[in-house]
């Protein structure tokens, strides 16, 4: 099952993709995609309904981040060997763990911002995993079961802000629209298995990244599992897992983002974002 929000920012609305990729409106069922609606429960009742009997919407809606009322976004680092060589770093004994601002959040073909004083922005396309039941010191057999779905996310990132000033990486991973999600959840009863899925991005048309979630360092479980000895996750928390090679920061020589640029990426069945880049605004 294929569940997004759409509409104007701020404003989205609860929808779901049938399989003739029709959008149909779910606002008459659940208030959004977010909180109980992702339990099993609340999945397994919009599995019930019948597409065809839901409003169809115009196709061209403005599609909005998948998830909504966000609590935690959480971000892994080098998690992918041969990044972390591209970048000049060894593979962590464990996961990097590092935040990104939710206010980062956006839809999956919104412009994406190069910031102010931005002379390092950069590209990373990751599998994203949605909770969707509170986990806390959940077993690696048992923390799949907490996941309500995946989605396609671009962990957008200025590597001067995150790397060459005081401080964590925080600062350079959290700008407006640097953390597009979507364009869909898809519920981990259509992901079987999140280990082996294609993954790739784009710049104006030349393809940096084609890489395959089997390469992780750390599985889906794993860092479901891990993370939830340091801190409660909860329905609606999204985790970024992590970039394959070809970011960049780990070109030779580097090649950075500038406004006016086309940006495009998809993990295997997770849904393909379409970016513009353009001039930070107020």
């Amino acid at each position: 099952m294929k569940l997004l929000r759409v509409g104007p920012a701020g404003l989205e609305t609860p929808a779901l993709l049938d399989e003739a990729g029709t959008l149909r409106d779910l606002s008459g069922h659940v208030p959004d995609i977010a909180g109980e609606v992702l339990s099993d429960a609340g999945l397994a009742r919009l599995r019930a309904l019948d597409p065809a009997s839901l409003p169809a919407l115009p196709v061209d809606t403005r599609i909005g981040p998948c998830v909504g009322a966000v609590g935690k976004f959480i971000c892994i680092g080098l998690n992918y060997a041969d990044h972390a060589a591209e970048t000049g770093k060894s593979v962590p004994p464990e996961p990097v763990i590092f935040m990104k601002a939710t206010s980062a959040i956006c839809g999956p073909n919104d412009n994406i911002e190069i910031p102010r004083d931005s002379v390092k922005s950069d590209w990373e396309v990751e599998l994203g995993i949605v909770i969707g039941k509170r986990a806390k010191y959940v077993t690696e057999a048992d923390a799949l079961n907490h996941v309500a779905g995946y989605c396609t996310i671009n962990d957008g990132s200025e590597r001067a802000f995150q790397s060459e000033m005081q401080g964590q990486w925080t600062k350079g991973k959290s700008h407006d629209t640097f953390g597009p999600i979507g364009p869909w959840l898809v519920t981990r009863d259509d992901v079987p298995d999140p280990q082996n899925l294609k993954l790739w991005c784009e710049v104006d048309g030349h393809r940096f990244q084609n890489g395959s979630t089997a390469t992780m360092v750390y599985g889906a479980a794993y860092l479901v599992a891990y993370l939830s000895r340091f801190m409660t996750l909860h329905p609606g928390d999204i985790i970024a897992t992590g970039t394959p090679p070809g970011v960049g920061l780990g070109l030779k020589p580097p090649v950075f983002l500038r406004a006016g640029q086309q940006i495009r990426l998809e993990v295997q069945g997770l849904g393909l974002q379409d970016h513009r880049t353009i001039p930070a605004t107020n």
